[in-house]
């Protein structure tokens, strides 16, 4: 089974009136392990970034302006995605800017979202799973015990590698996780984590003497009474 944890940045809440998509992060997960391989952009938009999603993201004009335009990433970002199960937190949003880009561009218009990939919502289970509580991506984060202190600012490759960390411990867990990709970024690098889950070592209590010699008066009453002790049967078998 092939899965794409995906999350995106934009210039703003609304594509309707008129926001763009200004960085895609997505991660790979066959079979409920992280394969290492991603797809990660940032885009122009072509249009000015609102001050209130630059305090969210970090974002700014000044960067974007050299970047390629969807229209430039559209069809090798499709590939990437199609076919494959995208895991999303809160993927009404993302979903949204994503058909919005695609009927803008020619080669990509007539591309909707839900006709080339199956998505999971992990907001949705979220909230199924844990009714009444806080289900963003940080409260999900500290109640699955996973590190993101790194994280002071949104970013779509981040949080989508944080994401397949909740995820996989949200439906079962994982054996290790671990992104690894041949050039990546220090920004990247400081994503890389490894989830270790501590074992607890049973702890053994061994009778004591009062409880031993209790032990044996209650098998004398077994044999006293014409039973047959099958206890100490086996320990005469062991002997």
């Amino acid at each position: 089974m092939r899965q794409i944890v995906l999350d995106t940045e934009t210039t703003g809440i609304e594509p309707k009136e008129g926001h763009r998509i200004i960085e895609i992060g997505c991660v790979e997960v066959v079979n409920r392990r992280l394969t290492g391989n991603h797809f990660h952009v940032y885009i122009n938009p072509g249009r000015h970034i609102e001050q209130e999603a630059i305090e969210v993201h970090g974002i700014t004009n000044e960067f974007l302006a050299d970047k390629p335009t969807f229209s430039q990433v559209a069809q090798e970002f499709v590939s990437f995605i199609k076919g494959a199960q995208l895991v999303i937190h809160n993927a009404p949003f993302d979903v949204g800017f994503m058909d919005h880009e695609f009927a803008m561009e020619s080669s990509t218009r007539g591309v909707i979202t839900h006709d080339i990939c199956d998505v999971l919502d992990t907001l949705m289970l979220a909230r199924q799973m844990h009714p009444g509580q806080k289900n963003n991506l940080d409260a999900l984060c500290r109640r699955y015990g996973i590190d993101n202190s790194h994280r002071t600012l949104h970013g779509a490759l981040l949080d989508a590698e944080i994401l397949a960390d909740v995820y996989l411990l949200m439906t079962g867990g994982q054996t290790k996780l671990k992104l690894a990709s041949s050039g990546s970024s220090d920004a990247d690098s400081t994503a890389i984590r490894r989830i270790e889950r501590k074992t607890n070592k049973l702890k053994v209590i061994n009778a004591s003497a009062d409880e031993l010699t209790q032990h044996e008066a209650r098998l004398d009453i077994v044999q006293n009474a014409g039973g047959k002790c099958l206890w100490r049967a086996e320990q005469e078998d062991v002997s």
